[in-house]
């Protein structure tokens, strides 16, 4: 069995693709796999793309195709509470799409979703071995909390101030999410780590650009050593 890694930008992806070792690679439909090792674990990585869909459809083809025992997506966030800042790190202790509404139909809070839930739970052991791992690290910030996903970039402060309120957000990003509630449906353990590229500070596109590459290679020293123990 492999560790399947999903991440949704090439910045993310190179991040994880330069610790691998005996590479090669195969396609399918537009789907590049990457196939290798991590710590001498056997391991999968592919780019799903930006947004919901992409990642969705993304995690399902890697599941029909290759036997994972876990999934785990990495990549960058935007910071909602504002004692996060640029290069800290979240792991996901659950997840939740924050632009999913049917509260017009029926007695459903914002973010639910009909058979899943509103809130998408990581996998209690992945989660503990995570913190452990960054634990051993030096001066890393972490913090384990909501990450919300969406179909846009959140670069309005009342907005992401008004999220933060209603879903108990640290971040958010746009895949997440849908990778969760595509492992929640086919009962596959994942986790999302996600590094912090731009904060709440009317900057966010310029700081994104910036600083996804560094947020991407901390994530990947996390990864590291998160798969090392598994």
């Amino acid at each position: 069995m492999s560790i399947g890694i999903i991440a949704a930008e090439t910045d993310e992806m190179l991040a994880i693709r330069n610790i691998m070792k005996d590479i090669k690679e195969t396609k399918i439909y537009n789907l590049n796999f990457i196939i290798g090792k991590i710590e001498n674990k056997e391991c999968v990585l592919v780019k799903c793309g930006v947004g919901k869909v992409n990642a969705a459809r993304t995690t399902q083809v890697l599941i029909d195709n290759y036997d994972v025992k876990t999934i785990i997506n990495v990549g960058s966030a935007g910071a909602v509470n504002p004692e996060l800042n640029i290069e800290d790190v979240v792991i996901a202790k659950d997840l939740v799409q924050y632009d999913f509404d049917i509260t017009a139909v029926g007695n459903y809070e914002k973010g639910e979703i009909c058979e899943v839930g509103r809130f998408i739970k990581s996998d209690e052991k992945l989660i503990e071995l995570c913190k452990k791992s960054i634990q051993e690290m030096e001066n890393i910030n972490i913090k384990v909390g909501t990450i919300g996903s969406a179909d846009l970039f959140l670069a309005d402060y009342k907005k992401a101030e008004e999220l933060r309120k209603e879903f108990n957000l640290e971040c958010v990003e746009m895949e997440g999410a849908a990778i969760a509630q595509v492992c929640f449906l086919d009962n596959v353990p994942f986790l999302v780590i996600r590094g912090i590229s731009d904060v709440q500070n009317g900057n966010n596109k310029v700081d994104f650009h910036t600083y996804i590459e560094k947020a991407s290679k901390k994530v990947a020293i996390i990864l590291e050593k998160l798969i090392s123990s598994l």
